[in-house]
């Protein structure tokens, strides 16, 4: 996890740090999961960031005894969720875009006197709208205090 947060905070992506490293992007994916890393993977992370190998070694010795939950603050973890919420949404409406996009085009293209591509925008458009309204908290119906409503509900039946 500390190869997350040093990666963060010097605002790199997974690509960057790769390259930069010499690493494969998915041996930097497996070691911010918690994973074990090489001595040689270690080494290189260490030049990248210009810290000791040993602060590396440390820390990938004590994620093997540690939970991944108590690494990061919890304002660091929100923070981190509602960064892949926010990308989560603009990932699905760029898709909306190009794929609603090239609808309209073959509808065009293929029975201009009926639209029936506005029938996909519109379905997909509502769940890109929900998808909006609950990643920027407009109406929070299932937000932390739900949450929380649902794991003590559940934790009060097993006892």
């Amino acid at each position: 996890m500390i190869v997350r947060k040093l990666r963060l905070q010097r605002g790199w992506s997974q690509e960057q740090l790769a390259q930069l490293s010499g690493l494969n992007i998915r041996t930097i994916q497996r070691i911010e999961r918690g994973q074990s890393a090489g001595l040689e993977s270690l080494k290189s992370l260490a030049a990248v960031f210009e810290v000791p190998f040993t602060d590396l070694q440390t820390q990938d010795d004590t994620m093997n005894t540690q939970s991944r939950s108590t690494e990061l603050s919890i304002d660091e973890q929100r923070a981190l969720e509602y960064v892949r919420d926010i990308k989560g949404f603009y990932t699905h409406a760029l898709t909306y875009a190009v794929i609603i996009s090239g609808l309209f085009l073959l509808n065009a293209f293929i029975s201009p006197g009926r639209w029936w591509v506005l029938f996909a925008a519109l379905g997909w458009g509502v769940g890109l709208l929900v998808h909006a309204l609950n990643v920027f908290e407009v109406f929070n119906f299932f937000g932390p205090d739900w949450e929380r409503k649902q794991v003590e509900k559940r934790l009060r039946r097993r006892l």
